[in-house]
Formats: C-alpha cells, structure tokens, sequence
C-alpha cells in the first residue's frame, strides 16, 4: 500500500505500484510529445460539450494526471493511457462542471491506481480533497493548486511547478471568462481571481483552458491581460458585461451537477 504525506502546502502522493523505468517503444514515441520543460503534454477534445481534456506525464518516470476526463470520452482517454504507457496517478478536475458528466469515477475503475482529486471548496466528493497551495506530484513533475473562485466557489488552477504551463478550467478561457450566473458565481471574485492569481503568472505562461468555443487551443499570460474583452476591462465593466450576457441555461446542468457532486457515477 502506497504512504501518503499530506499537508497544506505539500500533497505528496505516491503510486500505489512499482513503475517501470525501462525504455520501451511506447516510451520513445510519447516523448514526441514532449515539451521544451520536458514535460509531456496531450490535449483532446470532446465536441459537445467542447471540452478539453489535458494528459501530463513524466516522460521517464511514466507517471501521468489527467485533467477534467468527460464520461464519454473515457475510453479514448484509457486507450490513449495505454498506448503510451502511463501510468495515471490522479483524475483531476478543475471544478464541479455543469455542462457534461465527469469522466473521473469511470477512469478509476480503468486504470488501477488512479485516484479522484478536486477542491475542497466544491462540495463533490472525491478521493482526494485539495486547496489553495497544495500540490500533486508525478514522477519529477508537481501541479500546484492555485484557487480561483468566481465561475463556481470550487475552481482550481493547476499550474506546472516551473509555473511555464497553468490548466485554468473555466476561470479563464482564450478571450473569454466561464459564466457567473449559477453555482455560486460571483463576477467580482471571478475578476479578482483572474487578476490577482493568474494574471500574477509569467507573462509567457501558456494557458490551456477547459473549454473553446472558437477553435483555439492555447493562450498566454500576456495575451490574455492585452486582447480578452473582458478581463482587459475595468472591475465595474466587467460585472456590467456578465450582467448583461443573458446566455441560455446549460443542457446538463440538472443531471451533470449532481452526477460530478458524486465523482461522475450515478446511481
């Protein structure tokens, strides 16, 4: 059985088995993927929801996370997993999301070992509760947790620990912000997040949100502070903005919320 540290700065957390460190084909191809950092990084999407689903690994080590899994995409994910062969430690989301049903509980019952992980604040449950500044570690790499609050009072951003890369969910998307009208949104904290965590990143920090809409795939700190439309704009515009977006409710939100409060499985 795996020993597990658990403070507030420092979430270490061990696999639960062995994992080879022997070269193999698998290996070799994965670390074509590879970013400058060494990190390896896939990115997929799922259509309906336009959601992105992120893959981080140790290219050496082979220990892996995967970031907000959607259900039905589960067996793309599992299968790519394997083909690369990772070995995921944690199922992560970045928050309790209203527009699809989370892939996590499906994925823990695919991939031995894995564990669910998402804040504290959300009211979900899950295997592992996390805060702001605790820290999930795999192979050499660590995902800090930075909070984020706004779009929902349990939003997360993990950022990589050389703070190169940040997974920012809904709190910030390419030219966009997540909406602030359900799930205890408040478009002043959202505001203030933004501005005062990941605005406070490098202003080369790339930044892979949760979803687009626009066929866009990254962003930087720095573009994001220059050209979003609403997160470039003062406080009181801001709140005027999200006041006046009038978007329709979420298709899922009646059976996605209560699905994700419970890991993604339903009874």
């Amino acid at each position: 059985m795996a020993t597990i540290t658990l403070s507030r700065r420092l979430l270490l957390l061990l696999p639960l088995s062995p994992t080879s460190t022997s070269t193999s084909t698998s290996t070799m191809t994965a670390r074509k993927y590879s970013l400058a950092n060494g990190v390896m990084l896939r990115q997929l999407f799922e259509k309906v929801s336009s959601t992105y689903t992120y893959i981080l690994a140790d290219p050496h080590t082979r220990e892996a996370v995967i970031i907000d899994p959607v259900l039905e995409e589960v067996t793309r994910d599992s299968r790519l997993i394997h083909e690369l062969g990772l070995k995921v430690l944690y199922a992560a989301n970045t928050h309790c999301h209203a527009d699809h049903i989370t892939g996590t509980g499906v994925l823990k019952s695919l991939l031995p070992g894995c564990r669910s992980v998402i804040s504290r604040d959300s009211g979900a449950r899950a295997d592992i509760l996390i805060s702001d500044g605790d820290v999930i570690k795999f192979g050499s790499y660590y995902l800090r947790a930075i909070s984020t609050p706004g779009h929902t009072d349990g939003c997360l951003t993990y950022v990589l620990n050389d703070n190169s890369l940040a997974f920012t969910g809904d709190a910030i998307l390419i030219r966009g912000c997540g909406r602030t009208d359900f799930q205890q949104g408040s478009s002043k904290t959202l505001y203030e997040s933004v501005h005062k965590k990941i605005f406070s990143l490098p202003a080369s920090c790339l930044l892979y949100p949760a979803h687009d809409y626009t066929g866009q795939s990254v962003t930087t700190v720095e573009e994001e502070i220059r050209y979003n439309p609403r997160l470039s704009k003062t406080l009181e515009e801001f709140i005027h903005i999200m006041d006046n977006l009038n978007l329709p409710k979420p298709n899922l939100i009646d059976i996605a919320v209560p699905a994700n409060i419970q890991c993604g499985i339903q009874d």
